[in-house]
């Protein structure tokens, strides 16, 4: 009888693990589907996600890959205006500051820049970019492959109707860390935002 139950017990908890298991897949499936197949259409604005400056001022290799795909953007028509955002990073550099700077030597108008240098994570970006563009229609997101179906919930929660992404040709060892990662992510910002 007991051995009974413990088998029980044991099959609806490798049921429960099977389950959770496919959800996680399919979930990073769609991510990365998702991010890989993006195609910005025109906007008035393309919001750039910051991630790392590095010690001496310059971007990661990563932050300027997405700031080189904003510019892209802007160049081909895509996007009126740009908004840089990003957070005081640890080297002591705020990474908005520094898009907009390297944005500027590449050519781009001051005032078609917009910087928020208080959007230390995917939320906030969203929530200053309601707050600096309130009428704003339409948005290109700037990001990592992984990370543009959560940046996307973010946006379309705050009432941002015309949501697409663009997401640069870099990739790292780092990403696979970051897919795991947003697959909880994702579901934090359903959830509680």
């Amino acid at each position: 009888m007991i051995t009974n139950l413990k088998n029980k017990s044991l099959k609806k908890i490798r049921f429960a693990l099977s389950f959770v298991i496919i959800w996680f897949l399919i979930h990073e499936i769609i991510i990365i589907r998702d991010g890989l197949t993006s195609v910005p259409k025109k906007s008035e604005f393309a919001v750039i996600l910051g991630n790392k400056v590095n010690r001496d001022g310059t971007l990661s290799e990563r932050l300027k890959h997405r700031v080189l795909k904003g510019l892209e953007l802007y160049n081909n028509g895509l996007a009126k205006k740009i908004v840089v955002s990003g957070g005081l990073g640890k080297e002591g550099f705020y990474e908005a500051d520094k898009m907009a700077d390297f944005l500027i030597k590449k050519g781009v108008k001051k005032e078609d820049i917009i910087i928020d240098n208080y959007g230390n994570n995917s939320w906030l970006t969203a929530l200053n970019f309601k707050k600096l563009a309130p009428n704003a229609n339409s948005v290109i997101i700037v990001t990592q492959f992984y990370h543009i179906t959560r940046c996307k919930l973010a946006f379309k929660k705050l009432g941002i109707k015309n949501i697409s992404a663009s997401a640069p040709d870099y990739f790292d060892r780092r990403d696979f860390y970051a897919l795991f990662r947003e697959f909880f992510g994702y579901y934090k910002y359903l959830i509680f935002h």
